[in-house]
């Protein structure tokens, strides 16, 4: 047996149901005791509108080949709290690239995934936001260590000496011209004004997170983090694989301490 950092004991084979949910693709595989793939990434679109039932519906499609496991880790785009969801911007859209709906976004604030994610798996399940599930994936321990993933939004996660930080919305603080990190690096701005000047902008606020953080060490990851070269992430920066949203599933377990 292996006892992880919330005290739970779990098999020494242990195997983890590792759920990467995104705006645009919801993808999962099982993990080993290591951290390794045992089965191929699925992968299915997000679909839109997606409303909480919406979601839990297409994940349960989506993980029904891969439920011989004896917990699950998920990965959310938002601010997930004990399992409860605060907000999350992708998800509150009509479609991919549009305006955030009210009705949507009412419909998921505090809506207790973890529950709904746990009762559907049959098994102990961790919702946590996706970058400090990507963070789990690669940080070393050593110092304070950022996390920014670039996909239809940015997200953001802290570890202090390989301990996870409470989780903030860092992106959701102010860019330029009253547009927010989070929209000014999204997919949609990326696509709108062309990879160059997009990765102007990943600069840019790269040095601003390192003026507000004194960060050590930068894990960038995400699906456009594939658009970056070293000189974009600086020279404490490292470009990570997009496949962390999943590895991340076995040290979220003793990294991630809170009750969920």
């Amino acid at each position: 047996m292996i006892r992880s950092g919330t005290g739970t004991l779990w098999p020494t084979e242990v195997r983890t149901l590792a759920i990467d949910i995104g705006g645009s693709g919801l993808k999962a595989s099982v993990l080993d005791a290591a951290g390794q793939m045992t089965t191929k990434r699925l992968r299915v679109d997000t679909p839109y509108p997606c409303p909480p039932e919406t979601l839990v519906s297409a994940v349960a499609v989506l993980i029904d080949p891969l439920r011989d496991v004896h917990r699950a880790s998920v990965g959310f785009p938002g601010l997930v709290r004990r399992g409860r969801v605060i907000e999350v911007p992708s998800l509150s859209r009509v479609d991919y690239a549009g305006d955030r709906d009210p009705g949507l976004a009412l419909a998921w604030s505090e809506f207790d995934l973890g529950s709904s994610l746990a009762e559907l798996l049959g098994v102990p399940t961790k919702v946590v936001n996706d970058a400090d599930m990507q963070g789990c994936a690669v940080v070393q321990g050593q110092g304070l260590e950022f996390v920014m993933t670039l996909g239809t939004g940015v997200g953001t996660a802290l570890f202090s000496e390989g301990r996870l930080l409470p989780h903030l919305e860092l992106s959701h603080g102010p860019f330029r011209r009253g547009e927010t990190t989070d929209v000014a690096l999204g997919n949609s701005a990326r696509q709108a004004i062309g990879n160059e000047k997009w990765a102007k902008r990943v600069r840019r606020s790269i040095d601003h997170f390192h003026e507000m953080l004194w960060f050590d060490h930068l894990y960038v990851g995400g699906g456009n983090a594939k658009q970056l070269s070293a000189f974009d992430v600086g020279p404490k920066g490292q470009i990570i694989p997009n496949t962390a949203g999943i590895l991340g599933g076995v040290r979220i377990w003793d990294l991630h301490t809170e009750d969920s």
